[in-house]
């Protein structure tokens, strides 16, 4: 079958696999783009994937909190000239504060305080006025669980926000510090799960799997892999956990190492109890379209 050059390209960005490899394994799993990456690491040729898949899409993430409640919002735009525009960047913000200010649910049928409509109204106006197709893709919502606070950080003029919401003494610097800080750490190292227990037991199985098969090919003994790829798995979590993550900014430390003489410092018992972590477009595939057939298609209409 034809691969497009293009999907060849991104497969290469994503795996850093060699581009005759990224065009084998799209040929071999008849261009499924996950299964030519799960392809190339049973082969031993591409490096771990990252929990985002394929962020092809544009438009902003917002977020926000006031301590004791905070909101991811990602709304999407079909251009980046739209995303830059400053209505919509408005009504992203209008958005992220209804979310903060209304219970989750429907957001699109919620009324809008600023408009005196419903939010699917207000935004059908919105994209009258822009001209251009816009999607409320998500929202989410923490509400403060005990003693504690929600801290939230935008990254990058909205391209990822996050959320986490920290026990302990919340008029503690230390703790507010703490908390913006895992907020940084989160953004940069893209944690799956809070601790190893809290990984789902399907990601493990499939990381297993993949493990096990890129050893027998590279040669190991069959009656060592099982031991192998116990130890290999022991480093998966640990790199994709936050609490057993390097701390970005001081690598020395875990996470939660940091968390511990947080508390010490406090006066009280630190922990991360949850956070959640939006990247733009992430899961979104953005239909690639060539640029000649584009403009043709264009002429035929005038």
């Amino acid at each position: 079958m034809s691969i497009a050059a293009n999907v060849v390209k991104e497969l290469r960005e994503k795996t850093n696999a060699g581009m005759m490899d990224c065009k084998k394994a799209l040929e071999e799993t008849k261009g499924d783009f996950e299964a030519a990456v799960e392809w190339l690491r049973k082969k031993g040729l591409a490096s771990a994937a990252k929990k985002s898949g394929r962020v092809a899409a544009e438009g902003a993430v917002h977020a926000q909190s006031n301590g004791k409640t905070g909101v991811l919002v990602e709304i999407n735009s079909e251009t980046d000239f739209v995303a830059r525009n400053d209505g919509f960047r408005t009504f992203v913000q209008d958005i992220s504060q209804h979310a903060l200010t209304n219970p989750q649910g429907d957001i699109l049928t919620q009324n809008f305080a600023k408009t005196g409509k419903t939010v699917e109204e207000s935004l059908k106006e919105v994209i009258a006025t822009i001209g251009e197709n816009i999607v409320v893709r998500r929202t989410l919502r923490y509400d403060l669980q005990g003693e504690g606070l929600i801290h939230t950080y935008i990254h990058g003029e909205g391209k990822i926000g996050v959320m986490v919401e920290v026990g302990g003494p919340s008029s503690s610097a230390d703790v507010k510090t703490f908390a913006q800080d895992v907020c940084l750490h989160i953004a940069a190292m893209n944690p799956m799960a809070l601790s190893a227990d809290q990984m789902p037991a399907d990601v493990v199985a499939k990381e297993r799997e993949i493990l096990k098969a890129k050893n027998l090919e590279q040669g190991k003994k069959a009656d060592m892999v099982d031991k192998i790829v116990d130890g290999q798995i022991r480093k998966f979590l640990a790199e994709s956990c936050l609490l057993d993550q390097a701390f970005v900014k001081n690598p020395d430390q875990k996470v939660s190492d940091y968390m511990k003489e947080t508390g010490k410092k406090a006066g009280g018992d630190v922990s991360i109890r949850r956070f959640a972590r939006f990247e733009l477009g992430e899961g979104i595939e953005k239909k690639s379209t060539d640029f000649a057939a584009e403009v043709a298609a264009q002429m035929k209409g005038h």
